[in-house]
């Protein structure tokens, strides 16, 4: 229990530390938000916690699975909200975007698989 109190903790206190920069510098909090900290710093809860190798390696490869979907959704984001897209609306079509792209990559993984 300790273990996760502490994953929380310091979870909130990056994502704290990425706002109040992105407030005060939004260049500068969009640069820190993109760097992959949540892959990073899940990476690093799970060699602490003792996973293998080859557990850490297919964390690292499904991470990779979703760079497109996600790239996306940033993507649609911004075009969303750079041409005043509301808020919620934006962020729904960009969700509906990457579920979209993500379940077009499992199908074509699956084919891929078969041949």
């Amino acid at each position: 229990m300790t273990a996760f109190l502490i994953k929380i903790f310091t979870s909130a206190v990056i994502i704290g530390f990425v706002t109040e920069l992105a407030r005060r510098s939004p260049t500068y909090g969009g640069v820190i938000a993109a760097l992959p900290l949540v892959s990073l710093i899940s990476l690093i809860w799970l060699v602490r916690q003792g996973q293998s190798k080859m557990e850490v390696t297919a964390f690292v490869k499904s991470v990779l699975y979703g760079l497109p979907a996600t790239f996306l959704l940033l993507l649609v984001l911004y075009v969303l909200l750079s041409r005043g897209g509301s808020l919620i609306a934006s962020v729904l079509c960009a969700g509906a975007c990457w579920w979209i792209v993500w379940m077009l990559q499992q199908q074509l993984m699956l084919f891929w698989s078969r041949q």
